[in-house]
């Protein structure tokens, strides 16, 4: 028996709208992904396999257990504050180096200073940079990170709040005013920084 032809007599068109089984499959992925259903349980409990997908192995209770603390809020200050102690003494040595008056004995400014004097206060520069960008790092990170789990969302909200808050712990140190400056201040890079990133 001959295969229908179309009206016109051409040869039949080609694939038509994908089958309903994948766009099923489509539809309930992005239900668990993007949807009412979404979470990271339900997120975590798809099989790709069954969604079409590439199998993989299920993950041990060692990954698992090293995903938990890398995903922890603790680790990411750790790492912020390690971070920013390597980042804040990188600047603080460079500063020290570009610096003129680096060395110099205020009581005798015209005495040149020894190459020894000159390491030793680039290394003072260096481990005090160090210990501001460390404390900064840590508080900006672990409450970014503790706005994101009591918010459930990850946008840009959550460094504008973690950066008030960071600023403004930072600046009441000196007052009302210096700590609303230091919030709205440490907000606004946030936002800035965020927008770039993302």
């Amino acid at each position: 028996m001959a295969a229908a032809s179309s009206p016109g007599g051409s040869a039949p068109a080609g694939p038509g709208p994908e089958p309903a089984a994948a766009q099923l499959q489509y539809s309930l992925l992005l239900e668990h992904l993007v949807g009412e259903r979404r979470g990271p349980r339900q997120a975590r409990a798809l099989d790709p396999a069954a969604l079409g997908g590439i199998p993989a192995p299920p993950k041990s209770e060692e990954q698992k257990l090293i995903e938990r603390v890398m995903e922890s809020c603790g680790f990411k200050a750790a790492l912020a504050c390690v971070g920013g102690f390597v980042l804040g003494g990188a600047f603080g040595v460079f500063t020290a180096g570009i610096d003129t008056n680096v060395g110099f004995d205020p009581k005798d400014p015209y005495r040149t200073p020894t190459a020894k004097e000159v390491l030793k206060d680039m290394g003072q520069r260096g481990m005090s940079y160090a210990k501001n960008f460390a404390i900064v790092g840590a508080m900006f990170s672990c409450t970014e990170c503790l706005v994101e789990s009591y918010r459930g969302k990850s946008d840009w909200k959550n460094s504008v709040i973690s950066g008030c808050v960071t600023g403004g712990a930072i600046g009441f140190r000196a007052g009302l005013k210096a700590g609303a400056i230091g919030c709205g201040g440490f907000a606004a890079f946030s936002a800035v920084i965020d927008y770039y990133l993302r």
